[in-house]
């Protein structure tokens, strides 16, 4: 297996506080706005964002939940390995509120369709919108972008992104892994 560091620690922090800022000039003091994770990956993102956001701009009180889409995905049942789900940690409701999506990459673009669905159990929001680390753009098989992005990527089909996080494999590195 083949891979190559898209981006490094430096990077990624660059990225990060980028994200955040564009966070901030969008939703101010985020009274209106909520931060949720998409599970298991997003929420190693979202985590990271909601750090930067209270420890270095001030902002206190994000309401920040993580959602688990297994059961709403469309290919749930439908091959040999059985997918297992995780936590979903919601406990506000979303009705009338702004929801941001954050997911570490945008692939296909169905995790984030699975999220639309799940995400109406917990209310009817005034607006959605996607963050996500890497956008894979040209391997959509859904008509949906993000609203904020950190880097786009061109991988071709037998390439895979893998993000790393400090937290969970112990560095900040996004790689590009030839399978």
């Amino acid at each position: 297996m083949n891979h190559k560091v898209l981006l490094t620690a430096k990077e990624v922090n660059i990225i990060l506080h980028r994200l955040a800022c564009q966070l901030i000039e969008n939703h101010k003091d985020f009274s209106k706005t909520v931060l949720i994770g998409i599970q298991p990956r997003g929420i190693f993102l979202a985590d990271r964002l909601i750090k930067i956001l209270e420890e270095e701009y001030k902002i206190p009180n994000i309401q920040k939940g993580n959602l688990d889409i297994t059961f709403y995905r469309d290919d749930f049942r439908r091959g040999e390995k059985i997918l297992e789900a995780n936590k979903t940690d919601i406990d506000f409701v979303v009705e009338d509120k702004n929801v941001v999506f954050i997911d570490d990459v945008l692939y296909t673009g169905r995790s984030i369709r699975a999220a639309l669905t799940a995400i109406q159990s917990f209310g009817r929001p005034t607006n959605i919108e996607l963050l996500t680390l890497i956008d894979r753009r040209f391997s959509r098989h859904l008509p949906i972008q993000p609203n904020y992005r950190g880097r786009q990527v061109d991988a071709i089909n037998n390439e895979k992104v893998k993000v790393s996080w400090l937290e969970n494999e112990g560095e900040d590195a996004v790689y590009v892994i030839n399978t």
